[in-house]
């Protein structure tokens, strides 16, 4: 065989060998993207991923999730809507694979989309187990807290005490605490007020009470009205601002709560650009217990006052919040100049917040007591975690343990205003 001949042949061979490699190739990444799947998400604020609360709400979510889109296949304002669903819910799907997506087209089958009540093109219906809901937005805050309400074995019943100028959970006046009730009907609970005047005793099936810092004196019989619904083993989360108990002295006896006078006040809070009175919780502030324990914001305490126990008749106690560990608990007017006197005010940190326990009827009873009624009202529920650890507390209170978590977050929206100036300057340059 001639030397050409020869050359010829090894690069045929060689060729047909390479062929044959990349053929390999490709049929392996063929079968990698098929069974592993990557994505990126580059958007500003993590938009096309799910929040880590969002995830966390969907590990704790049990059995399947059927979600039926009635979706007709092009929609003339949308385009291909049921893509854009697809796309949403797959984001859901990667976390918890038996979610389920079905598609129905509203106008091939309007008796059924009349039967689920569907009003708009795109509405979804999403089935747990017994229960259902229609959701017609695709965002993550809603879909999730969605889910979180579907979880939920029934609907709880959140009652405040009202009648003695407390902090409402209905009322939208900046002291008041309309906006976190709001949140917690989005959580799948219902929120309403409870009069002791009125109301011969608190109602069996209220899940948790909240006490919000009267301003009034309550009536003897209604204190009684409250001590025997937490003799029972009510739940309660008390909120106290630095203020006369109003007549709950013995709730307050019952729980074995030693409440010192004086406002916590917090040098840190002059660094961060606030009055020495707004106290502030770092995520080191917070105790070791199921409320708190997930808590990677910092939260505002507004003229707290401390909180400390000397646990009597089985109840154990567990703090949730230390703050100022610079600071001090100021017992003096505020008006004038504040300093630490020694020997008249308690050195920091305090501890503001603590969680109480015990069995009762064979059930564990719970309490949350905080020393500030101001962190979870409307003109400061948006402070860091304040609505984080509010719902925390509610959902511990309930017995919905596997529901906390870090409340999920709508993304922000992201959009580029540019001048007119701007705007002739990017059409020179490219058109």
């Amino acid at each position: 065989m001639s030397p050409s001949r020869r050359l010829r042949l090894r690069l045929a061979v060689q060729n047909g060998i390479f062929v044959l490699l990349v053929l390999v190739l490709a049929a392996l990444l063929a079968v990698l993207a098929r069974e592993y799947r990557a994505q990126w998400d580059l958007t500003g604020g993590g938009r096309n991923t799910l929040s880590a609360a969002s995830l966390e709400v969907v590990s704790k979510l049990h059995g399947p999730v059927i979600v039926t889109a009635y979706a007709t296949p092009q929609d003339a304002r949308l385009g291909d809507l049921r893509k854009h669903i697809r796309d949403f819910v797959t984001r859901y799907q990667r976390a918890k694979p038996d979610i389920r997506l079905e598609f129905i087209d509203p106008r091939a089958q309007p008796k059924a989309a009349a039967q689920a009540g569907v009003q708009v093109n795109g509405e979804m219906v999403v089935e747990h187990g017994e229960r259902s809901e229609r959701l017609s937005n695709l965002s993550e805050l809603e879909f999730t807290n969605l889910l979180i309400r579907l979880s939920r074995p029934e609907q709880r019943l959140i009652m405040s005490l009202e009648g003695h100028g407390e902090r409402s959970l209905v009322s939208g006046a900046n002291h008041d605490l309309g906006d976190f009730g709001k949140q917690l009907t989005t959580k799948g609970m219902k929120v309403a007020t409870l009069n002791l005047a009125i109301a011969p005793e608190v109602p069996e099936n209220v899940a948790v009470l909240v006490i919000a810092s009267p301003q009034a004196d309550l009536l003897p019989n209604e204190v009684d009205k409250l001590v025997r619904y937490v003799e029972r083993g009510g739940s309660l989360l008390w909120l106290l601002d630095q203020e006369p108990l109003r007549g709950l002295e013995p709730l307050a006896e019952r729980m074995g709560l030693v409440l010192s006078p004086g406002v916590v006040v917090d040098p840190d809070a002059i660094e961060r650009g606030g009055r020495p009175v707004m106290s502030v919780a770092a995520p080191g502030a917070y105790g070791a217990h199921p409320i708190s324990a997930a808590m990677r914001l910092n939260s505002l305490f507004p003229f707290a006052r401390a909180i400390a126990t000397n646990p009597i008749d089985g109840w154990s106690a567990t703090p949730l919040i230390d703050v100022a560990p610079r600071g001090w608990l100021e017992t003096d007017d505020l008006s004038g100049r504040i300093v630490f006197d020694e020997g008249r005010d308690a050195p920091g940190p305090v501890t503001i917040a603590v969680a109480l326990e015990r069995l009762r009827d064979e059930r564990t009873q719970r309490v949350v007591v905080i020393g500030s009624g101001h962190f979870l009202a409307n003109m400061y529920l948006g402070n860091g975690g304040n609505l984080d650890l509010g719902v925390n507390v509610i959902n511990w209170l309930t017995g919905d343990d596997r529901l906390i978590s870090i409340q999920p977050r709508s993304a922000p929206d992201v959009s580029l205003s540019l001048s007119r100036g701007w705007l002739l300057t990017i059409v020179a340059v490219f058109l």
